[in-house]
């Protein structure tokens, strides 16, 4: 089975991850996170701290957008070569960074021929992939949360280049249309939404195996459909 952990910044992707990896070992299940390239990136950190015509000078944003395409798309390859019964959590998807970019280039960090440069790349990629036996995920547990959420979260773990207060409206620019991307436009795989306004995953035990339950839960839907439709 594969999983993806997918939602907005801050959100607590990684926790989530680290919490279902326990957990499947914990019941024998063999399973393996791979995780979002944050502090091995060397371009995240200027993305927040340069000005916006230093962005705009270095083309920061689209090198950043082409940094994550590339990790994910070797990521993507990675899961693929585990077999069944072992499970595969990603932190964020192949998917989502097309709507990174997509967000940057409405915020004009990005320009029209970058973006359909990175569009054309993402095709070539997924034709690739169309090539493998299994490359969509089965589930995205996607985590959804209001705004002041997200904020919270972001100021709680306390990354020092994602605190700067500048970054709020890209923030907000991120968040405002991400749930309508996930319902009316993601269709790669089933998704389970998590509401993190109601949910600590770290700091409330009771929150984390309920997260849990609901995820085993859905990929026994997920393995049912699919037994049936076999």
């Amino acid at each position: 089975m594969s999983i993806v952990i997918g939602g907005m910044i801050g959100l607590g992707k990684t926790s989530v991850a680290d919490i279902l990896n326990d957990h499947f070992q914990h019941n024998g299940i063999e399973s393996k996170v791979f995780y979002e390239a944050v502090d091995d990136n060397p371009i995240l950190p200027l993305y927040y701290q340069l000005t916006d015509e230093e962005l705009d000078a270095k083309r920061i944003p689209f090198l950043l957008q082409l940094f994550f395409l590339n990790k994910r798309f070797k990521t993507v390859k990675e899961c693929v070569s585990w077999k069944e019964p072992l499970y595969t959590i990603q932190d964020r998807s192949i998917y989502e960074d097309w709507y990174f970019a997509l967000v940057n280039k409405n915020l004009g960090r990005i320009s029209d021929l970058e973006f359909r440069i990175y569009e054309d790349l993402v095709t070539n990629m997924m034709e690739e992939l169309n090539e493998l036996p299994k490359k969509a995920p089965d589930l995205m547990v996607y985590l959804k949360g209001s705004f002041d959420t997200v904020i919270d979260r972001i100021m709680a773990r306390g990354r020092s280049f994602e605190i700067n207060p500048q970054l709020k409206e890209y923030y907000f620019e991120v968040w405002k249309g991400y749930d309508e991307w996930v319902i009316s436009h993601y269709d790669a795989s089933e998704v389970l939404i998590i509401d993190m306004d109601t949910t600590d995953v770290v700091n409330r035990e009771n929150d984390a195996v309920r997260v849990c339950r609901e995820v085993d839960l859905k990929l026994k839907e997920i393995l049912g459909a699919t037994a049936h439709i076999g």
